[in-house]
C-alpha cells in the first residue's frame, strides 16, 4: 500500500491499516495528535476502526503545549 504521510510517499506492506497501526509503525508515541485522513478528522476513539487506505493522504500533527 503507498500513502502519502505529512506530504511525504510512504509504502506499507499491507492492503490496508487503521490508524492505531500506522501510529505504531511509525512510532509516534506524542500524546496530543492531531491526525487527518483525505482531510477528515479522525477522533482519537476512532484509531482503533479508521481505515487507511492504497492512496490515501494522512497527515499527523504533533500537538505542542507550552507557555
Amino acid at each position: 500500500m503507498k500513502i502519502t504521510l505529512n506530504n511525504r510517499p510512504e509504502e506499507f506492506n499491507a492492503e490496508k491499516m487503521t490508524v492505531r497501526e500506522l501510529l505504531q509503525a511509525k512510532n509516534f508515541t506524542f500524546k496530543l495528535l492531531v491526525i487527518k485522513i483525505n482531510k477528515k478528522p479522525v477522533k482519537k476513539d476512532q484509531y482503533d476502526t479508521a481505515e487507511i487506505h492504497d492512496g490515501d493522504e494522512v497527515i499527523v500533527h504533533h500537538m505542542i503545549s507550552g507557555g
